[in-house]
């Protein structure tokens, strides 16, 4: 059972900073009925559910690379494929650690207020994921997002949040995740911080197809 003590005692253990992992070489089109079927916490997803591309971003919150796409390539992603509806963007967890596990369930905690976590929590990673003190610094941060000290350690004792992660990523290591970022581009697994030309020259092939 993962339980308060668990968690903190599992986000002291991670102080000294996060687990990186390699990247993964260009890989195969994924099962599609696998890649397709959510979680039980349901998809945390941006975009026309109609959308010519979906794509699947499996993300750590203590990933550098991560932090680089989010920050750097995302805000252009947004506004020139989600919110012109051609893109559907979802949005699913691969923590690499146990701290990038609780910053998850702290963002699945409020499901209307995940999405603006996450920027803060990507925006601030180097404050927080490499802190001396991590977990101080997270209570920190999500009290600037509105949580108690209260709702803060509710969140990290939370069986159902921590299991429903655990099961995003599990299928994500089926369907061949190894390393983040990973995305699935209407199937076709590609790996690292795409840039947004990057990203573009994978997508406009697909919308013109």
């Amino acid at each position: 059972m993962f339980t308060r003590r668990n968690a903190l005692a599992l986000l002291a253990a991670a102080g000294a900073g996060p687990v990186l992992l390699g990247r993964p070489a260009l890989a195969q089109t994924a099962d599609p009925e696998l890649l397709a079927t959510s979680g039980p916490l349901g998809e945390m997803a941006l975009g026309d559910e109609n959308a010519p591309v979906t794509v699947y971003e499996y993300a750590s919150m203590t990933c550098s690379h991560c932090a680089t796409f989010h920050n750097q390539t995302w805000p252009a992603v947004k506004e020139r494929f989600i919110e012109t509806g051609q893109v559907r963007f979802v949005m699913r967890e691969f923590p690499l650690d146990p701290l990038a596990t609780a910053a998850f369930m702290l963002a699945r905690c409020e499901p209307e207020m995940y999405w603006p976590v996450v920027d803060m929590l990507f925006e601030l990673q180097r404050q927080w994921a490499f802190s001396d003190r991590p977990v101080d610094t997270l209570a920190q941060l999500m009290r600037q997002a509105g949580f108690s000290q209260e709702k803060f350690e509710a969140c990290l004792r939370d069986q159902a949040l921590f299991d429903g992660i655990q099961d995003v990523k599990t299928r994500g290591e089926r369907l061949g995740v190894r390393a983040t970022p990973t995305f699935f581009f209407n199937g076709e697994l590609r790996s690292g911080a795409l840039t947004i030309d990057e990203f573009a020259a994978i997508v406009e092939p697909m919308l013109e197809g």
